[in-house]
C-alpha cells in the first residue's frame, strides 16, 4: 500500500485535484489526478458552520463557487446548494476518502490563520482516523499554530508538515514536531535540502508546472511534487529516469 514513508520519490500530487483541467478542489479534479497517474492529491479544509469539514481553499465563496460571503457562515447543507464549478459541489472530507480510497495519498491544507485550536484539527484527524488513512495523510498549514495543533489531535501514524512560500518562522517550526516541510519550488537548493535533511524532514514541493523544473528538483531528491498537471510532470519524470 502506498504510503508517504515510503521509499517511492518523487511522489506527483495533484494541486486542488488535476485543476488546470477541471475545477479546483472537486471530486472531479480529484479523480482526473487519479487517472492521469498522479499518487495523491493536495487540498484544502475548512469547518462549515455546523463543524463539518469541507474541501474549499478561499475563506469566501466569491471566487470559486457561485455563492458569496464567508465560508464559516454556511451550514453544510447550504454549502452543498452551491456550484463550485461545472455543476460539482464543494466536497466533505468524508466525500474525498470514500471516492478516492485508501490505495491514495492526501495533503490535507488546513486553511486557518486561528491562534487557538477551532476544532478544525480535531475533525479532520476524527475522519482520517474513520476512513483508515492515517499513513496515506499528511496534514499540512501555513499556520505553525495549525501544525502544533493537529499533531496533538492526530496519531503519530499520519505526518504534519510546515508549509511555507519564503523564509521565514524557520526557528518556530523546528520547534514544531513534524515528519515533513512543503516550500513554493522557488526556495529550494541544495543548500535548503541540506537544512531539511538536518531536521529530518522530507520536502514536499509546490506547485511545479514546468518539467525542467520538475527534473531539477527530482535531481535534487525531493519526496514529493505538487502539481496543477500530474500528466505532465509525471510524463516529464518517466522520460527523465531513462
Amino acid at each position: 500500500m502506498r504510503e508517504w514513508s515510503s521509499g517511492q520519490r518523487p511522489f506527483i500530487i495533484g494541486h486542488r485535484g488535476a485543476s488546470a483541467e477541471a475545477p479546483e478542489n472537486t471530486l472531479a479534479a480529484f479523480a482526473l489526478a487519479q487517472a492521469q497517474g498522479a499518487d495523491g492529491i493536495e487540498f484544502d479544509v475548512q469547518l462549515s458552520a455546523d463543524g463539518w469539514p469541507v474541501v474549499i481553499h478561499d475563506g469566501k465563496l466569491d471566487r470559486t463557487t457561485s455563492g458569496q460571503g464567508s465560508v464559516q457562515h454556511f451550514t453544510l447543507a447550504e454549502l452543498q446548494t452551491l456550484d463550485a464549478g461545472d455543476g460539482q459541489l464543494i466536497p466533505t472530507l468524508d466525500e474525498v476518502f470514500e471516492t478516492l480510497g485508501p490505495h491514495f495519498l492526501y495533503n490535507v491544507e488546513l486553511k486557518t490563520a486561528a491562534l487557538r485550536d477551532t476544532g478544525l484539527a480535531a475533525a479532520v484527524a476524527d475522519r482520517i482516523q474513520s476512513h483508515g488513512v492515517a499513513r496515506q495523510t499528511v496534514v499540512s498549514s501555513f499556520n505553525p499554530l495549525a501544525v502544533r495543533y493537529a499533531r496533538r489531535h492526530l496519531t503519530q501514524s499520519t505526518w504534519v508538515a510546515h508549509l511555507s512560500y519564503k523564509s521565514g518562522f524557520q526557528l518556530l517550526k523546528s520547534l514544531i514536531p513534524a515528519q515533513a516541510v512543503h516550500p513554493h519550488y522557488g526556495m529550494v537548493t541544495a543548500a535548503y535540502m541540506a537544512w531539511a535533511k538536518k531536521h529530518g524532514w522530507r520536502v514536499n514541493v509546490w506547485t511545479v508546472d514546468d518539467p525542467a523544473e520538475a527534473r531539477r528538483l527530482a535531481d535534487l531528491g525531493v519526496s514529493a511534487i505538487i502539481t496543477n498537471k500530474p500528466k505532465l510532470i509525471r510524463e516529464a519524470l518517466v522520460h527523465h529516469e531513462r
